[in-house]
């Protein structure tokens, strides 16, 4: 909703929840910005260069990049991760972003620059909690992959920046945290609560705008209530 307040043009991709993808459609129009809805399974590099052709084709350009894929699939002890879920947990989180970000950079080349805005985790610094280690250490690779691209695309004008949320109200927690193993969480955190999805928006339209944000690149921006300080 914030780039619809921005008046943008936003691409909308989801995989599974077409749904959520059309209540998100609808809330970006009524905030003032118009919004298309495409599907694909970013684990796949090919449909990830297949959505950003889809979108190039509808849109004409594309200016910004928000990586926001990924899921933490199922909390379990190291010792219990199937080899088959140990992939998927990376190709959902890890994968997804090398891949679009692959077929995004030539695109921003040949428009003269443009904005990667990557969604890392508290948990890429941390480790995560209680049966989430390979989805922390997805996230901390998102965070390293996010510091090396900026070094890479600098030259070409294109900023690499992350947000790294703390606990957020999302359907992540629902499905995937205990109300006892959230309160512990909750019980770490300054400011006493959970974060709400609509207190990243700001970050990441930070680090989109070029008015705003033009000399920031390679940097993940902490956003959780002061629960980690680093």
């Amino acid at each position: 909703m914030g780039f619809g307040e921005a008046g943008a043009q936003v691409a909308l991709h989801y995989h599974h929840n077409e749904d959520g993808a059309r209540h998100t459609q609808h809330a970006v129009s009524t905030a003032g910005g118009t919004a298309t809805v495409h599907q694909a399974d970013l684990a796949d590099p090919e449909s990830a260069a297949a959505l950003v052709d889809e979108v190039l084709a509808r849109h004409g350009r594309i200016d910004v990049l928000v990586n926001n894929a990924g899921d933490l699939v199922r909390r379990s002890a190291v010792v219990d991760v199937p080899d088959e879920e140990f992939r998927r947990i990376l190709d959902v989180n890890l994968t997804s972003v090398f891949a679009m970000s692959r077929r995004v950079v030539p695109v921003f080349r040949a428009q003269g620059g443009g904005a990667i805005v990557n969604v890392t985790s508290i948990a890429g610094r941390h480790g995560g909690g209680g049966g989430s280690v390979v989805y922390a250490t997805s996230k901390g690779a998102v965070s390293t992959f996010t510091r090396g691209l900026a070094k890479e695309l600098a030259a070409d004008n294109i900023r690499v920046n992350a947000i790294s949320p703390g606990v957020i109200k999302t359907p992540f927690h629902d499905r995937h945290t205990a109300e006892p193993q959230l309160q512990t969480m909750l019980a770490t955190i300054p400011m006493g609560r959970a974060g709400t999805p609509h207190e990243c928006v700001g970050t990441i339209l930070y680090l989109a705008s070029d008015a705003m944000s033009s000399y920031v690149t390679g940097q993940i921006v902490e956003v959780n209530g002061g629960q980690l300080m680093p």
